[in-house]
């Protein structure tokens, strides 16, 4: 029998780390996303194959389970972080459903990326969710006791339309929105050449005095409603030059274009964890090739990138 489970990739417009104290969120789920394809067998393993957006293998392994536990079936020394990682996502699913994978089958897994696995999209909440549909458990549950996070990204996965998401204490709400720019043609993501390390983000924050939190979750909340109603550029442009600096000043660190883009005469914006993956940049197609010049060569119009 083969099944086939598919979540959406992430993008956080607003809200970044204020998110994790349940401050109302702005989330994108992308065009791109995961494929997870099943297959069973009689070998009584999981053979497990990870594939990229080229099409190349990039992670493999054979795993077994044995007393309700799934662990490597190979007894060598090259487990890795991906092996734990992907063990404690079963394990975790495995816990909340003690049926999943309790037969005498074996199973042939791929999980296959429509995304560079560098973007910092969600290659992990993508898995989380695609594993979560293939247990038939709670994904939310399942990234709390593996990964932790705010769990917009999984919200994203299961969505193919913008959403305000926020992470409640019990179970969080998730509303379908609204938000098609008339100005997205003028709306561009960008790589920064460099992954974000997710888990590092949240610590950091979290590590943080939360100085005047309360009078910025409610300056950020106004400005999340003010850019679902927002239908001019330049409006828009002053709402997320905001949110910058709000957000630089509860976590303490510059904004990225007064860190790297100082001399452009328009507006960036961070996405999720600052430091890396995508940022978004106002302007028009001729004005990207500023960043081409600097370098920075994977710009995606909104429109290819946005559900």
């Amino acid at each position: 029998m083969k099944k086939s489970f598919y979540s959406h990739g992430k993008l956080l417009l607003t809200a970044e780390y204020l998110v994790l104290d349940s401050i109302e969120a702005l989330a994108l789920p992308t065009k791109k996303g995961q494929w997870l394809h099943i297959e069973e067998n009689d070998s009584n393993q999981i053979t497990w194959k990870s594939i990229d957006v080229e099409g190349n293998c990039w992670f493999e392994t054979q795993l077994i389970v044995t007393n309700d536990i799934v662990h490597t079936a190979e007894n060598n020394d090259e487990e890795n972080n991906i092996t734990d990682t992907l063990i404690n996502i079963l394990n975790a699913a495995k816990l909340l459903n003690p049926n999943f994978l309790s037969s005498e089958k074996g199973y042939t897994v791929e999980a296959r990326l429509e995304f560079d696995r560098q973007w910092g999209l969600g290659s992990s909440s993508t898995l989380i969710n695609n594993i979560a549909q293939w247990a038939k458990v709670d994904a939310f549950t399942v990234l709390d006791t593996s990964f932790g996070g705010s769990g917009y990204d999984i919200a994203c996965a299961q969505h193919d339309l913008p959403i305000l998401y926020n992470r409640n204490e019990s179970k969080p709400t998730i509303k379908k929105v609204l938000f098609d720019p008339p100005f997205k043609n003028h709306l561009y993501f960008i790589y920064l050449n460099q992954k974000q390390d997710s888990a590092a983000s949240i610590k950091h924050y979290q590590s943080l005095p939360l100085k005047d939190f309360d009078k910025a979750a409610i300056a950020v909340t106004e400005i999340t409603n003010k850019i679902l109603a927002c239908n001019s550029l330049g409006e828009f442009e002053t709402l997320i030059n905001q949110h910058e600096e709000i957000i630089s000043k509860i976590i303490k660190t510059p904004t990225v274009q007064s860190k790297l883009f100082s001399d452009y005469g328009r507006s960036i914006k961070s996405l999720g964890g600052w430091g890396g993956d995508f940022i978004l940049v106002t302007g028009t197609s001729s004005e990207m090739d500023y960043f081409k010049n600097k370098g920075y060569s994977t710009i995606i119009p909104y429109s290819q990138m946005v559900l």
